[in-house]
């Protein structure tokens, strides 16, 4: 595989930046990983890595270059938290969905790309990815432990594409609530599949992070792929 970073042109003008995976085959289905709290940072491009070694473009969008481009933060440093948590408060959810179908319409147009885009996000990027669901036309999405996603379920009946979600139990950041709120609310939906993990605290499938649980990010992970090989093929 081969990696670099792209310019990706925003839908309200001006450019930010993306980190591009290509697997070693030079083509294949597009993908999206969308960033949690802590920016462009190694985590993401090891995971589009992963993704590009798995036969996907893989492509990761600076999402906080509103606020500050290029940030990348550690997640076991007690002031990068404090200052992820500060662009999280700071960030604009609707003008991030409009970044994330900009890096849409940028990765149907690679060369590389197939034509059939899916994304895959984590923390903030799961609950991204249940907006690219609900507002874009991507062939599918795939969120991990999203926040905040109760607060859109009116949004439910946009949903056309096929939709997985991987929810904590013990997830911190989501209270149990809300959590049976996001199940019983999408229940039912053609679209829609929403898995639950025991034990586990938001980030678990975060390798090396403070809060990762080997079993249950390899289960997920593996219903990942499946699906995406599923709806992207």
């Amino acid at each position: 595989m081969s990696a670099q970073e792209i310019a990706i042109a925003s839908l309200d003008g001006g450019s930010f930046s993306g980190y591009l995976a290509t697997p070693t085959a030079g083509v294949g289905a597009g993908m999206i990983i969308i960033q949690e709290i802590f920016g462009v940072n190694q985590v993401m491009r090891r995971l589009a890595d992963a993704y590009a070694a798995a036969g996907y473009v893989a492509l990761v969008p600076d999402l906080f270059w509103r606020q500050q481009p290029q940030v990348q933060l550690d997640d076991h440093s007690e002031e990068d938290w404090n200052k992820a948590l500060q662009l999280f408060q700071g960030f604009d959810e609707d003008k991030g969905v409009e970044d994330l179908i900009a890096t849409l319409n940028t990765l149907r147009q690679l060369p590389e790309c197939t034509g059939k885009v899916g994304s895959v996000g984590l923390c903030l990027g799961g609950k991204l990815a249940y907006l690219m669901a609900t507002r874009s036309d991507a062939e599918c999405n795939v969120g991990y432990y999203g926040v905040g996603i109760e607060n859109n379920l009116e949004e439910i009946g946009n949903i056309q594409k096929p939709l997985m979600l991987h929810i904590a139990e013990s997830d911190q950041f989501v209270p149990p609530e809300a959590q049976a709120t996001i199940r019983v609310q999408l229940s039912g939906h053609p679209q829609v599949t929403v898995y639950s993990y025991t034990g586990v605290s938001h980030a678990f499938a975060r390798e090396g992070g403070q809060s990762y649980d080997q079993a249950a990010a390899e289960l997920a992970n593996s219903r990942t792929m499946a699906f995406l090989q599923r709806h992207l093929s």
